[in-house]
């Protein structure tokens, strides 16, 4: 039998495993597998953090592939393991676990897939203790413990994973304010209009906000409490307290790693459209780390079809290219649907066509150019996005419905059905807030 090969992967997160378990389908037996992974738990669901942290589920209830899964596959996984070096001449990983432990590793083909990590504002007082980003597990149990002991927090980052940090901390008792430097919430996602009633169905459930505001610093207390974080002064003077602050203003791809082995990044890996690195083909890059066509993706959709396509050049048959992706955002904040794709904003050349309920909570907003469908954005009543975001996707003429169209699909029985469109769903813009 020929020896197999080596594959050594560099991070134990959604995009990585994924594209694992989409390499086994294919070419179960080619790989001896190799897995690092920084945190000391297997491959999670992290857009189901936020249920976590407002008691909804629990960290066993999110586990995508327990450690069964990797010893029924013969993976080698190392968890709390730390890569710090990676010999790209020599074809060998160097990691280190927490305990001053080092485990090296050979690999014929290596895959990263580092994710990326939270971007904390240069903000004097950020060392404090009480300043913690909203990443992961140890995130997660960090706030719930503070919620025991401590009652006012303030997130900073009015963002998806922002408001869903903001929703579990206000459910484990602790009073909310969440600060945005954008002028209204959400401001990726959704249009002013749309944000305004999200805010307002928010604020009606105890949740308090700073929009359009500048944080200056992170104040400390004072005697015994010096080492920790008390209140947060803005720009204008004003202050509001602040036993926790939850950093949510966004992530950057963590490329650390792949600089020092010498690897092109510009905003993040930069990978062809085999997902190769173009720097060395025997090196692949998948997730919110990989830079393809100079974009850098943070929803879960994109990066699966990354996975799907990567795997068939891993198991050596090649079939697949990665072109980019057509990404919609259906999100659940709070229990509130939202949609969004496309040119939601409109502007010159455009036409907008809008339905306003704010009785009922429902607002849809649809962008048109000519008689093609650019872009949508809709609140309380998302049933057709997935129609919706389809029609933007074929550049389909809406001219024989276009008086209908506000209506959604089902008003139209005799056009064709295609299948549902792909789309972005709960908080996956968390992972990229």
């Amino acid at each position: 039998m020929p020896q197999k090969l080596r594959l050594v992967l560099i991070g134990n997160g959604m995009a990585g495993v994924r594209t694992l378990e989409e390499l086994l389908k294919i070419a179960p037996d080619l790989y001896e597998i190799t897995v690092f992974g920084a945190e000391p738990h297997p491959n999670y669901n992290r857009i189901l953090l936020s249920p976590v942290l407002a008691g909804e589920q629990t960290l066993e209830q999110i586990i995508l592939n327990p450690l069964e899964w990797y010893a029924a596959h013969g993976i080698r996984l190392h968890l709390g393991a730390w890569v710090t070096n990676v010999n790209r001449a020599g074809q060998r990983v160097r990691a280190e676990t927490a305990d001053g432990q080092v485990i090296e590793a050979r690999y014929d083909r290596l895959l990263i897939a580092t994710g990326s990590t939270p971007f904390i504002p240069p903000l004097p007082g950020r060392e404090l203790e009480g300043v913690i980003s909203y990443r992961d597990i140890a995130d997660t149990e960090a706030m719930i413990e503070a919620a025991r002991t401590h009652r006012h927090a303030v997130v900073i980052g009015g963002g998806l994973l922002g408001l869903e940090a903001a929703n579990g901390l206000k459910l484990r008792g602790m009073k909310v304010t969440v600060v945005h430097l954008a002028p209204w919430l959400l401001d990726r996602q959704l249009d002013p209009q749309a944000a305004r009633l999200l805010q307002r169905s928010l604020e009606s459930r105890g949740l308090n906000f700073r929009v359009h505001t500048q944080t200056e610093a992170l104040l400390a207390g004072e005697g015994e409490a010096a080492s920790r974080v008390r209140a947060v002064r803005f720009k204008d003077g004003s202050e509001v307290p602040a036993d926790l602050v939850v950093m949510a203003a966004g992530i950057r791809p963590n490329t650390a790693l792949a600089e020092s082995m010498g690897l092109l990044c510009r905003r993040g890996i930069v990978v062809s459209d085999t997902l190769q690195t173009v720097t060395d083909p025997r090196i692949y890059a998948v997730g919110e780390c990989a830079a393809h066509r100079g974009i850098a993706y943070g929803l879960v959709a994109p990066l699966f079809e990354q996975g799907r396509v990567c795997a068939t050049h891993l198991a050596e048959v090649g079939l697949g290219r990665y072109v980019g992706s057509e990404v919609s955002t259906k999100l659940k904040v709070t229990g509130i649907d939202l949609f969004s794709a496309g040119d939601f904003m409109g502007g010159e050349g455009s036409e907008d066509i809008v339905l306003s309920d704010p009785f009922d909570g429902v607002y849809k907003k649809l962008v048109l150019r000519g008689d093609r469908l650019v872009g949508a954005c809709l609140y309380g009543d998302t049933a057709d996005g997935s129609w919706y975001f389809r029609l933007i996707r074929e550049c389909r003429s809406v001219a024989a419905f276009r008086d209908q169209l506000m209506f959604g699909e089902a008003a139209l029985p005799a056009l064709p059905q295609g299948g549902p469109a792909a789309v972005a769903t709960d908080a996956q813009v968390a992972l990229a807030a």
